[in-house]
């Protein structure tokens, strides 16, 4: 995170002949917002002195409240790595205001915030976030609108030329280093067309940032290389699903406190994991929000779908993998691109904390393959299936307060005011498979 003050924005502005600067927020959704001003308006920019109209923003305000200000994180500053005929474009993150000057509760970045107050009042310094987000790159039309069409037929780790989308890959890898990320490795996944880049663990906040940031990336990189790049957990039906693994550590100071001596799990880990599995099917409704995700979240595919926890295999909800000394951690893979990152990191850091405040006891590790358990079995073993549909998720969400404390009274209501509507219209639409199915029969 760069420590700049506004001395340092404002020259930067010359020396790199930025002519606009984009104002960059997220709504309820996890949707990228976007208020642009020229350059000449720095000053009032730089003085929390913009305002937009929060009514038109989902999850914000009522029409009777809409004033909103715009207090840009001054850490979040970076030039775009590509070039414009007006000028190059700058944009800077910002936490969301009320015209009374009081942060707004229904900022999801606000929010995240508080959560991270909260785990330093618990004496903790860092919580540090790992994503893996998978994405798919789809050729184009002519008329540049996505097709169906897949741009390669490689799989894991396929090398060129059966990899097609490798130019792509390295391009965007390029563009985010020049724009400050640390790329650890990009490669193709599993299903055709599927990529997956890394990058360098960072603090709870710096990584939402940086998850929507790389979103904006791939997409305008894809779009530059005549291809469409979509983080939908599930495009085609038949192959696997992207998903955006969350790998996570806790640290004292310079100590991650996951590892003991040993370099095993620390009781603080076992006690922070055992939250999230204790809210795990609550949580599930803010790590997938949509009704694609529980497209992804079957059997098969190599996504999880039962609650329970592993350092030998990858069936589990999560995943302990064997790393040791500051980069012991453990991995959260349900969670898909479709969430919005500032309220999965919050909600995830919450009950981990609920966890150690409360000192619950870690279910047992489960060493089989849950795919092949019978019922009985899993019953056996208290392994516990995820919501199947993003209905049953928001009535697991519903019955845990815990989780809406998390989030909060106004992001819970507005969280669920939108996916209410979601599933409503769901259910309302008549699909292809419908008709196939029922048409000759009926």
């Amino acid at each position: 995170m760069h420590k700049y003050s506004a001395e340092d924005i404002k020259k930067m502005t010359v020396d790199e002949n930025v002519e606009f600067i984009c104002l960059m927020f997220t709504d309820i959704n996890g949707i990228i917002k976007n208020v642009e001003v020229p350059v000449s308006q720095i000053d009032k920019v730089l003085a929390n002195k913009i305002t937009f109209d929060g009514s038109s923003i989902d999850g914000f305000t009522r029409i009777e409240e809409s004033d909103m200000l715009l207090h840009p994180d001054l850490s979040t500053w970076l030039v775009f790595p590509w070039g414009s005929e007006h000028g190059k474009v700058a944009r800077l993150i910002c936490d969301i205001y009320t015209t009374n000057g009081e942060p707004f509760a229904g900022d999801p970045r606000v929010n995240l915030q508080r959560i991270v107050k909260k785990m330093h009042g618990m004496g903790y310094t860092n919580f540090n976030i790992g994503p893996e987000p998978e994405f798919f790159l789809f050729n184009t039309d002519d008329k540049g609108q996505p097709t169906l069409q897949l741009n390669d037929d490689g799989s894991y780790f396929d090398f060129s030329p059966v990899d097609l989308g490798e130019n792509v890959r390295k391009d965007i890898v390029l563009k985010l280093e020049k724009m400050g990320f640390e790329v650890e490795a990009s490669h193709h996944e599993v299903a055709p067309g599927q990529q997956e880049i890394d990058f360098k663990y960072e603090n709870a906040l710096s990584a939402a940032d940086s998850i929507q940031t790389f979103k904006l990336v791939v997409k305008t990189i894809a779009k530059e290389n005549g291809m469409y790049a979509t983080f939908m957990p599930k495009p085609l039906q038949g192959i696997n699903g992207s998903g955006m693994h969350i790998n996570m550590s806790l640290f004292n100071g310079d100590e991650n406190i996951f590892g003991d001596s040993n370099d095993m799990l620390s009781d603080v880990a076992k006690q922070f994991m055992s939250g999230i599995l204790t809210h795990a099917r609550a949580l599930t409704a803010i790590n997938n929000p949509t009704v694609n995700s529980y497209k992804r979240l079957v059997p098969g595919f190599e996504a999880p779908t039962y609650i329970a926890w592993s350092s030998k295999n990858r069936s589990p909800l999560i995943r302990v993998p064997a790393a040791k000394g500051k980069s012991k951690r453990f991995e959260m893979r349900s969670v898909d691109p479709t969430t919005n990152p500032y309220l999965a990191i919050a909600c995830i850091l919450d009950a981990g904390l609920d966890g150690i405040k409360n000192n619950y006891d870690l279910m047992p590790e489960v060493k089989e393959n849950i795919y092949e358990m019978s019922e009985d079995k899993r019953r056996e073993e208290g392994i516990v299936d995820l919501p199947s549909t993003l209905h049953n998720s928001l009535k697991a969400l519903r019955k845990d307060e815990f989780v809406q404390e998390s989030l909060g009274k106004g992001l819970t209501n507005s969280f669920f005011a939108a996916k209410n509507e979601e599933w409503a219209r769901y259910q309302q639409t008549v699909s292809q498979w419908e008709r196939d199915t029922y048409m000759p029969l009926y």
